[in-house]
């Protein structure tokens, strides 16, 4: 049975974290938020260490994952991976 419903904070984080390295306009599309959420969340991961803004040119910044950024990447997935045994079970 799969539930309908609103991606959590971990999951939106996830997938910007999924894209290793990025700007904000394909961050904001690939992760489907809008432009305030972008700001809040860069802002958080930034705070966290979990990823890094990279100036590329001028004036043009990616954010590209870190280490510790993969790392929880990994240990979402692993969570999310075993919540849909528990769905399908």
């Amino acid at each position: 049975m799969k539930i309908e419903r609103r991606r959590s904070n971990i999951e939106v984080i996830a997938d910007m974290l999924r894209l290793g390295e990025a700007g904000k306009t394909e961050i904001m599309y690939s992760a489907n938020m809008s432009y305030s959420q972008l700001q809040k969340y860069l802002h958080f991961l930034l705070q966290l260490g979990l990823i890094n803004k990279v100036t590329v040119g001028n004036p043009v910044v990616t954010y590209r994952v870190t280490r510790k950024g993969l790392r929880l990447l990994r240990n979402i997935d692993s969570i999310l991976e075993m919540l849909e045994l528990v769905e399908e079970g």
